[in-house]
Order: structure tokens, then C-alpha cells, then sequence
């Protein structure tokens, strides 16, 4: 039987189709300008499509050498970003969501202020800590700034308040610690949660340019993003089929990871009680 749709619903669809539009031109048009000679993507008028389709524009961005190195760079430091942030975000949200301590509302109420703060607003005092440190042009110049994430907490605490205290409370009868419980029990029941917020601290990490463009001179340090950065400014100005190319090349690790684990981040999204709000 052929489904019906009420008009409310089409109008729905309608709008939907026309925000996909809108999201999907400027990544058409960043893999058509990448396609076009060098010399087409200033012309007037504006054309989708060059003379001719070439890949100049890549090989010229990964003849630079350094493309490797930056992509290596940029994997390491998301995945111990991620690591670190999710690992100490599930500490300190299960110990506010399961522990009564001296001050817990007041340093929650911290915790959660620091998610309205913007991060550019640190970004001065935070480079001056890192050069007190003697870390500038180093990785943990990099990654420790992004390990305090108060929503990645947020999104934890608010979980973590969902788990059934029965379970925690039978192991503790059964002589398991705290820390035990947390390990065993709290965080395999925490996966779906734990992946999402995974894969979104390491697409922001990855994605992150302008304080690893702050910390890090040295080539042999830059993230991708920093790194290609540096080479699509030419003598004679900006190169846009390069640029494009180069926002291609540093998109496509994420969009792969995102086909390979949507599945993960719905759920997780869906387990953190959030996705009404």
C-alpha cells in the first residue's frame, strides 16, 4: 500500500530537503573549485565547473612533503586528546553523579559556567601558561588545553545519573570497591554514551586550527589544518583551487569516520538524554 503523508509532514520534508541543499552547496562548490584550474576560480562570472576537471590543485598540495607528517601529527594529538578528555570527563561526572562531598554544588556549578566561557577568551592566559611551561612547539602544548571539556562532563553526569544505583549497590556488596564498580560495571554500561562523545571530542580536536596555530611554529609539530594552512598562501596571494583541495583532504578522515560510526553517535546521542533538549 502506498504511504500517505499528511501535509504537515510534507511541509517537514520540504524544509528538510531545503536545509540538506543549503549544507551540501558550499561542500559542492569547495570539491568543484578544487577541480578547477588555478587560473578559472577568480572568474567572473562565478561557474561551477572549469574549462576542464584536473587535479592540479592535489598534487600540488601533497607534493608539499610535509602533508604526511601534519596528518600524523593531527592524528596523534586527537587521539590522546580524546583519550584524556573522556577518561578524565568520566572520572569527575561519576563522581558528581554518585558521591556527596563538601562544596559539590558549587564546583558543579563551576564546571557547567565553563561551557558558556568562549574558548578564544583563555587562548591568552592559556599561551602564557604554555610558554611559563616551556612546552610551546611541543604536542602537550596542544592537547592539554583541549582535555578540560565541562560539556563533555555535562554529558556524562547527566548518563551517569541514569545508571541504576541497584547495580552498583549489589557489587558493593559483594566487597567491590569504588573504583572497581566504576571500571567494571559504570563504564561498560556507558559505551553507546562513551563512543558518541569520542568521536565528537575527536572531530573538534581534529578540526581545531586556531590554538595549535597559536602553539605551534615548529613543521614538525603543526596539525594538518595548521599545515596546510601555511602552504596555500603563495607569493602571489592566495591559491583557492589549493585551499579547496586542501579542506578536502583534511575533511575526508571525518566524513569516513562519521559513515563508519553514525550508528554510535545516534545511539550515544540518543543514551545522554539530550536530544530533545
Amino acid at each position: 500500500m502506498t504511504k500517505r503523508f499528511s501535509p504537515g509532514q510534507l511541509v517537514l520534508m520540504v524544509v528538510a530537503l531545503a536545509l540538506a541543499v543549503i549544507w551540501l552547496a558550499p561542500i559542492a562548490w569547495a570539491v568543484a573549485t578544487s577541480l578547477k584550474p588555478e587560473s578559472e576560480t577568480t572568474k567572473i562570472p562565478l561557474q561551477w565547473f572549469g574549462s576542464e576537471l584536473t587535479l592540479d590543485s592535489y598534487r600540488l598540495v601533497l607534493g608539499t612533503g610535509g602533508i604526511v607528517k601534519w596528518a600524523i601529527n593531527s592524528t596523534v594529538t586527537s587521539v590522546v586528546v580524546t583519550f584524556l578528555t573522556v577518561f578524565f570527563s568520566a572520572m569527575a561526572a561519576y563522581g558528581f553523579a554518585r558521591t556527596q562531598f563538601k562544596g559539590q554544588r558549587g564546583l558543579l556549578a563551576v564546571i557547567l559556567a565553563g561551557i558558556m566561557v568562549p574558548p578564544q577568551v583563555l587562548m591568552a592566559p592559556l599561551f602564557a601558561e604554555m610558554v611559563g611551561l616551556g612546552l610551546v612547539d611541543t604536542w602537550w602544548s596542544i592537547i592539554l588545553p583541549q582535555v578540560a571539556a565541562p560539556l563533555i562532563v555535562y554529558i556524562l553526569y547527566k548518563f551517569f545519573q541514569d545508571v541504576p544505583p541497584e547495580l552498583e549497590q549489589a557489587a558493593f556488596v559483594d566487597g567491590a570497591g569504588r573504583w572497581r564498580v566504576f571500571f567494571t560495571i559504570v563504564l561498560p554500561l556507558s559505551r553507546p554514551v562513551l563512543a558518541a562523545v569520542s568521536i565528537y571530542t575527536f572531530i573538534g580536536s581534529w578540526n581545531n586550527f586556531l590554538w595549535p596555530f597559536l602553539v605551534s611554529t615548529d613543521p614538525n609539530t603543526m596539525t594538518l589544518p595548521v599545515g596546510l594552512a601555511n602552504v596555500v598562501q603563495g607569493t602571489f596571494g592566495l591559491r583557492y583551487a589549493q585551499i579547496m583541495a586542501s579542506v578536502v583532504l583534511a575533511g575526508l578522515p571525518l566524513l569516513v569516520i562519521f559513515v563508519l560510526f553514525q550508528r554510535q553517535i545516534v545511539r550515544g546521542v540518543a543514551h545522554t538524554g539530550l536530544a530533545g533538549q
